[in-house]
């Protein structure tokens, strides 16, 4: 018997440069440092994200997305925030992420989808079907980026929780 999921939420954001999702800013001393984040190579479910988007943009006849360290990093530090409560499943700190992405890498689009789930045996790969049925977040995987950031974190109740940053750059 299948187990089921205790809950699976996704939201979406998209934006483009001048525009902002939120303007909220997130306080820095309960956030990971960048420093600790960059440290670690992309995870197994990580790896598995980057791979199935891709394979869905070639389906669709788009190229595919590079992964990127740097986005990455910021795309990591708002999974791990939202794992440990620090702030709620959303996109809350976008513009924050988005500005720290924007002092290494000049870019003139920028997207990001989220998602949550629990109780599923691969959950990367749920993450990335949920998006791929949600027009919203389809519109951001189909997106005119070429570089992504993707983060995915893990609580000690089992929930994971991803963040996938898209950049358009010149």
């Amino acid at each position: 018997m299948p187990k089921l999921p205790v809950g699976i939420l996704l939201a979406i954001l998209a934006t483009a440069s001048g525009l902002t999702s939120c303007d909220i800013p997130l306080n820095a001393d309960i956030m990971p440092t960048p420093e600790t984040i960059a440290a670690v190579p992309p995870s197994s479910l990580e790896q598995s994200i980057h791979q199935q988007i891709n394979q869905y943009r070639q389906s669709r006849k788009l190229p595919p997305l590079q992964l990127d360290a740097r986005i990455s990093q910021q795309a990591k530090i708002h999974s791990q925030a939202m794992a440990n409560g620090k702030v709620p499943f959303s996109h809350q700190g976008f513009d924050t992420r988005i500005s720290a992405i924007r002092r290494q890498i000049r870019y003139r689009a920028a997207a990001e989808n989220v998602a949550y789930n629990q109780g599923y045996s691969n959950p990367a790969k749920q993450a990335v079907e949920g998006w791929i049925k949600s027009q919203g977040h389809r519109v951001n995987i189909e997106g005119q980026y070429n570089l992504t950031g993707i983060g995915v974190a893990k609580n000690a109740k089992n929930e994971y929780y991803f963040t996938q940053i898209f950049i358009n750059r010149p």
